[in-house]
């Protein structure tokens, strides 16, 4: 028996159908978009309309994506800005920092200047300064208080010379080498300085207690004058010291006397005046008994 022959797929009617109807809507899409193309060629405005109807139609979606847009630049913006004001405000807190810096340093400076101005009217007193001088150091930890001075026998300093500061009497120059000075202070166990209570002539030895402290011992003892908030300066008397620079302030009232505190405190002091032997033939005069005799010149 012979086989069949083939069949064609044309002869389903219903493929047929489907295939001219694609042919069909093709050409009648090809054929309304070229007659769209020449009337909107040859006259523009006729599809104005429809351009505006679509573009009210796409405007709510035009306009939603325009506000993401927008709040996703804010977003950003809003970012960006928090990182740019914390850097701004680091950088003004550095600012606020180095600005306290020198704000403490002009204090600084301002306090220098008039530490250096009462020093400068000290000097220009009656007496003639021997030189001014820092104190560059001290003894704080040993049972002696002895402070250093940046100058010495080169600019005229010599052992017994009194050391003042705006404040009052410091102490006296102990030793002098070529460019410092040791110095003993007030409060040292050594120091005696003879002084006298400002408002009368109450006398007294103002004797260093090694404590920063000192005690006021009365030559005349009786009953007692000293009070507490009394101010004791320098009399004069021995020819060492110049009469009138401050010492001490009592605080403590005994028996002969009084514990006196320090008005020129060596530990806050760092510009101090040298000043001359007040009386150097008075003192010249005590110590020449206490010299062993020299030998005749040959």
């Amino acid at each position: 028996m012979a086989p069949p022959a083939s069949r064609r797929t044309g002869i389903n009617k219903k493929a047929q159908i489907g295939v001219f109807t694609g042919y069909l809507v093709a050409g009648l899409g090809a054929l309304i978009g070229a007659v769209l193309l020449v009337v909107s060629l040859w006259r523009p405005e006729t599809f104005s309309s429809l351009r505006g109807g679509a573009a009210d139609v796409a405007a709510p979606a035009g306009e939603a994506g325009a506000e993401l847009r927008t709040g996703g630049h804010d977003v950003f913006s809003a970012i960006a800005g928090y990182y740019r004001a914390g850097s701004r405000n680091a950088a003004l807190e550095r600012e606020v920092k180095v600005a306290r810096v020198r704000l403490a340093e002009a204090a600084a400076a301002a306090q220098e200047n008039k530490r250096l101005k009462a020093v400068l009217g000290l000097s220009e007193g009656e007496t003639k300064p021997i030189a001014h001088a820092r104190l560059i150091g001290s003894t704080s930890s040993s049972a002696r208080r002895i402070a250093y001075l940046s100058v010495g026998r080169r600019e005229g300093v010599l052992p017994g010379m009194p050391v003042s500061s705006p404040m009052g009497l410091v102490g006296r120059v102990l030793e002098a080498g070529e460019t410092s000075s040791r110095v003993l202070l007030l409060t040292d166990s050594e120091s005696m300085v003879p002084v006298r209570r400002a408002t009368d002539d109450v006398v007294a030895f103002a004797e260093g207690r090694s404590d920063g402290s000192l005690r006021l011992r009365l030559i005349n003892l009786g009953i007692n004058p000293i009070k507490k908030g009394d101010v004791f300066v320098t009399s004069g008397a021995g020819g060492l010291f110049h009469p009138g620079t401050a010492v001490a302030m009592a605080t403590e009232i005994t028996k002969d006397g009084a514990i006196a505190q320090l008005l020129s405190n060596p530990a806050a002091t760092d510009v101090v005046v040298v000043q001359p032997i007040w009386q150097p033939e008075a003192v010249q005069a005590v110590k020449e008994p206490l010299l062993p005799e020299t030998a005749p010149a040959d």
